[in-house]
């Protein structure tokens, strides 16, 4: 039984982004003290455990074998050498360890590593995500029985403005993946970029793609990291569109956060490009998780002294481990 709507309009999504901001925040901060401990944001450490070469060509991936980034793929890591980086993950304080592959899907020979990776850092009392593109249902049935706590495969952006930024990979294709996800148990992470020129009324449909299914249980909202080589760091490049308006950002977290209460809100990529003021109203309008360390995938991050000192002055603490299981388990 669930105590949120899914019957969200598009118009009423659009309403909410455009009340007058303080408005909009005081609004978000009220339904995230309503179900969520409002000083409390959870550390998370995100790895890539296989890193380049991908065959997708989305826009504004570093990573895309259809892009001169001068990135160097690698094969996948060996699962020691994962675990050995959860524990250190843990040492510094994160309790959700995330692992991404760049892939458009894995094969069947990479999962027994995969499952290995999982059932390590879960015997490690850390929550574990996972995002390697497309999954079978059988695959899905397989991260489930090892304990895979979450999966995280975004939809990026409105379905409108999809084909816009990726061409090899059709926006149900994402769908089909996350309802494989759900039916097998697996807690779903899905969000998507924003910054990446795309209009209000794009953001508006993507925020309303996730409020009208099943709430995901986490929704990671990103800052275009523009890196030059990628389509879309090369278009921006030098723009006013090359970074998004803080203030409208803080407009998406908040909105973001109204329409899907219970789920956790990531402030994710582009955080390390943000003032500490614009970080701290993405608290205060409903974020409570980021990634720490001084690297998500391959973009830059804030890094683990800076988020301290940060956390210190707001007087923010970090999540408790086991508080956001049972804010998916009150659901």
């Amino acid at each position: 039984m669930t105590d949120y709507r899914t019957d969200w309009t598009r118009e009423e999504i659009a309403d909410l982004f455009d009340l007058p901001f303080m408005d909009l925040v005081f609004r978000a901060a009220e339904v995230h003290r309503a179900h969520h401990d409002a000083n409390a944001v959870q550390l998370s450490t995100l790895l890539s455990i296989k890193t380049g070469g991908c065959v997708e060509d989305c826009g504004y991936c570093s990573q895309s074998a259809h892009h001169e980034t001068g990135l160097k793929a690698s094969k996948l890591m060996d699962p020691r050498a994962v675990l050995q980086a959860a524990a250190q993950a843990k040492d510094h304080g994160s309790s959700r360890f995330c692992m991404g592959a760049a892939w458009r899907e894995p094969k069947d020979r990479d999962m027994p590593a995969i499952i290995e990776m999982v059932k390590g850092v879960r015997a490690m009392g850390m929550e574990t995500c996972m995002t390697l593109g497309m999954l079978t249902e059988k695959q899905a049935r397989q991260l489930a029985e090892a304990g895979l706590d979450y999966y995280n495969h975004n939809i990026d952006t409105s379905p409108e403005n999809y084909a816009n930024v990726i061409s090899t990979r059709s926006f149900q294709d994402r769908i089909d993946t996350l309802d494989h996800v759900r039916s097998a148990g697996i807690n779903v992470c899905c969000g998507g970029i924003v910054g990446m020129g795309e209009k209000r009324e794009d953001r508006v449909g993507f925020l309303h793609a996730l409020a009208t299914m099943e709430h995901p249980e986490s929704v990671p909202i990103n800052a275009l990291v523009p890196v030059k080589g990628t389509v879309l760091g090369d278009m921006l490049a030098d723009t006013p569109l090359a970074k998004i308006d803080e203030i409208e950002f803080v407009r998406t977290v908040a909105v973001a956060r109204i329409a899907m209460p219970r789920s956790m809100v990531r402030l994710s990529a582009g955080r390390e490009s943000m003032s500490e003021s614009t970080q701290a109203l993405c608290f205060l309008a409903g974020a409570n998780s980021i990634f720490t360390g001084d690297k998500l995938l391959t973009a830059p991050n804030a890094g683990d002294d800076s988020d301290a000192a940060l956390f210190a002055r707001l007087g923010i603490r970090a999540m408790d481990a086991e508080a956001p299981r049972v804010a998916v388990a009150a659901e």
